[in-house]
């Protein structure tokens, strides 16, 4: 990657990242208050599962981005729960798929239901200016965020 073009403050940037950083450990905590605990990795699986559709384990490992032990012991934890199920691949008798149950619809969407009634209730608590702000960054967030993808 290339040097930017713009003169960013490295102590705004330093700020930013701070700020991501206790969001993500916020949004972490939040899903673990739920029913059968998972953890920020579990419902990160199960999020990108959603998202893309019945996937191989080394497709979704390497999404989330972490070992395939690792995802296999999570990918457990969720069959046990029920939140998915895994099935034979149809292209590879040798490979299988998870795909999400309504479980684990269900519990993605309480989640969702209760991270937003929590941000609600904070952003309600800012000046309208910042929350006006922090609304409008979002996209550019998202396009941030998307260009690592």
């Amino acid at each position: 990657m290339s040097a930017p073009d713009v003169d960013v403050p490295p102590a705004q940037v330093a700020d930013l990242l701070l700020a991501l950083s206790r969001a993500r450990r916020w949004l972490s905590r939040l899903a673990t208050d739920q029913p059968a605990p998972l953890g920020s990795s579990g419902v990160s699986a199960l999020a990108e599962i959603r998202r893309s559709g019945p996937m191989r384990l080394g497709d979704l490992a390497a999404r989330e981005r972490i070992a395939p032990p690792t995802l296999s012991r999570i990918v457990a934890g969720l069959v046990e729960h029920g939140y998915v199920e895994r099935s034979p691949d149809p292209d590879d008798a040798r490979a299988g798929l998870v795909r999400i149950t309504e479980a684990g619809e269900q519990l993605l969407g309480g989640l969702r239901s209760h991270r937003t009634t929590e941000l609600s209730a904070r952003l309600a608590r800012l000046s309208p200016q910042d929350r006006e702000a922090l609304l409008a960054a979002a996209p550019a967030l998202h396009r941030l965020l998307d260009e690592g993808a």
